[in-house]
């Protein structure tokens, strides 16, 4: 893809998800969501995207299996579609948190999403790492439970047996898709250090481990929350949940 094709289509992604988030504001909220409903279409915005990018990034590689062998050059022009997609959501979901979030209660994610638009976006003009960044994106498979479970709590439905059901499936997918996937390219990153410029893999290392850090604190306030007896207090601190 050419940049003005990368721009096209982070543009147009970042429009869908105005789009999206419109129209699900459009629709019929349970009652005790309407309490905070820039959070409801918020998080409902968000399960879309884990959606849409969790195929998308399993397909990139059912589709072409030889970016698996090597994750710097090889690339299709559908996983470089993907990732300039995934800029799209992170920038509209950055604009949108500054704009109805108070700093204190969003800046941890607002931090995340800066790395991911600036790794994404170095990959995507370089054409390169483009692998990397959809083995990156797997964590989304993970998200649709992760915000499925948001959904649930805020629909008044945690005490539901499908919530339950989603808390097992999304612990168990958070350890597949999110640590264990963390650790592979941490992994990755140091056994292929002599074929990553320094800046890259300074920029990487960085961000591996700013997001293990964050991923473990997450695990354990989702394992104290759903499976051991948790305070009043633990559970309002899963804003970020």
């Amino acid at each position: 893809m050419e940049l003005s094709s990368v721009i096209a289509t982070t543009g147009s992604s970042v429009a869908l998800f105005r789009l999206v988030n419109a129209g699900i504001g459009r629709l019929r909220a349970p009652e005790s969501a309407c309490r905070n409903s820039w959070k409801w279409r918020n998080i409902s915005t968000s399960f879309v995207h884990s959606f849409i990018t969790a195929v998308w990034a399993v397909l990139c590689f059912f589709r072409h299996p030889q970016m698996a062998e090597d994750l710097i050059e090889t690339h299709s022009v559908f996983s470089h579609a993907l990732v300039s997609f995934s800029i799209g959501y992170f920038i509209y979901d950055f604009l949108d948190m500054v704009c109805n979030q108070k700093l204190s209660q969003s800046w941890e994610l607002l931090f995340h999403h800066v790395v991911v638009i600036t790794c994404f976006g170095l990959s995507v003009v370089s054409c390169r790492y483009v692998g990397f960044a959809v083995v990156a994106l797997l964590v989304e498979v993970n998200s649709v439970f992760l915000h499925l479970r948001q959904i649930l709590r805020m629909a008044s439905m945690a005490a539901s047996t499908l919530y339950r059901v989603n808390s097992i499936i999304n612990l168990g997918t958070y350890v597949v898709f999110r640590i264990n996937t963390l650790a592979w390219m941490t992994r990755w990153l140091v056994l292929n250090r002599d074929n990553v410029p320094l800046v890259a893999y300074t920029l990487g290392s960085v961000g591996m481990a700013i997001m293990t850090v964050m991923n473990i604190i997450l695990f354990c306030r989702l394992l104290r929350s759903d499976f051991l007896k948790g305070s009043t207090r633990e559970a309002k601190k899963e804003k970020e949940m």
